[in-house]
């Protein structure tokens, strides 16, 4: 669409809005209620990547000491540990706080008992607390910690060193299997959603051009050229795509700033926060995707009717 066609294009396309409103809304409500659904997947999309990022933020590596481990060897060990890759931080936990974290951790009444029966004993053992940049690695950092001499030396239980590393192994990978299978689910439904909402609205401008044909024919046969043609129906594919998509991100700031809360209210156990920037970004996919959609689904709709 040349520059000099761009106001005529917009004032047909404004005028067209006037004279068959019925379609124009057909079009712009089609486009909402897809945008929303998307829209509404993405945020739902973002909230459980945040839950799941919180859950692997707390997949640590620990590894259990013996009580009578050399301190120097122990801190030696650290040190090494913590220049390893993929480890960001490695926390000394002795055993009087491994003792009172596990009363905190353990609050019920057999817990208590159990701990008043130790008569002042204290079995837990001291350990290392390993915390890493990426938690999808802390199998290699665990079987790399089981294979380091250095610990092999201060190990709880050295003739059984898989004993004395603990990382849950079975519940992480249970849980990475998981969130990699909802990352790709997310994908997938997001671009099926996003195919949806081209065939509908490629389908509503159709029938906005069909009911328009005499025109493009009568346009044709004075020579106007297919981009003369062509651009006020572009031009109203994008405005329709731009006024349903706006539609979306309002309802969408709706569902976030009213039904959101009362949600996370009810489920205090887990975590419904989305950044200003993801919101940001979740609306700026959504105008672009819903322009994208007017302008190509007008573009491909208008191709029957500029074939020479």
């Amino acid at each position: 669409m040349a520059p000099s066609n761009f106001g005529y294009s917009v004032r047909e396309a404004g005028h067209h809005f006037k004279r068959n409103f019925g379609t124009c809304f057909g079009a712009i409500v089609t486009i909402f209620l897809s945008l929303f659904i998307i829209g509404i997947f993405v945020m739902a999309s973002a909230l459980i990547g945040s839950m799941v990022s919180n859950v692997e933020n707390q997949v640590t590596i620990q590894a259990f000491l013996s009580d009578s481990a050399d301190q120097t060897a122990v801190d030696s060990l650290q040190t090494k540990i913590e220049g390893w890759d993929n480890v960001e931080s490695v926390t000394y936990k002795s055993k009087d706080q491994a003792l009172e974290e596990y009363k905190e951790t353990m609050s019920n009444k057999n817990a208590a008992d159990a701990v008043a029966a130790l008569d002042g004993q204290n079995p837990v053992p001291a350990s290392l607390v390993i915390k890493l940049n990426d938690p999808q690695q802390v199998e290699t950092v665990a079987n790399k910690l089981m294979d380091d001499s250095s610990f092999k030396s201060v190990a709880d239980d050295p003739n059984d060193i898989s004993a004395s590393v603990q990382y849950g192994q079975q519940t992480v990978e249970k849980l990475f299997n998981v969130t990699n299978i909802i990352r790709v689910i997310a994908l997938v439904l997001v671009a099926l959603l996003t195919f949806v909402a081209f065939v509908f609205i490629n389908n509503t401008i159709r029938l906005s051009i069909t009911a328009r044909r005499r025109e493009i024919a009568i346009e044709r046969l004075v020579g106007a050229s297919n981009g003369f043609i062509r651009g006020p129906f572009v031009m109203e594919g994008a405005l329709e795509a731009i006024i349903g998509a706006l539609l979306a991100i309002g309802a969408i700031e709706v569902v976030r700033q009213v039904l959101l809360p009362k949600i996370a209210n009810s489920l205090q156990f887990l975590t419904f926060e989305l950044s200003a920037g993801t919101m940001l970004a979740t609306y700026g996919l959504l105008l672009v995707i819903g322009v994208v959609i007017g302008l190509f689904g007008s573009a491909i709709a208008m191709r029957r009717y500029l074939k020479v």
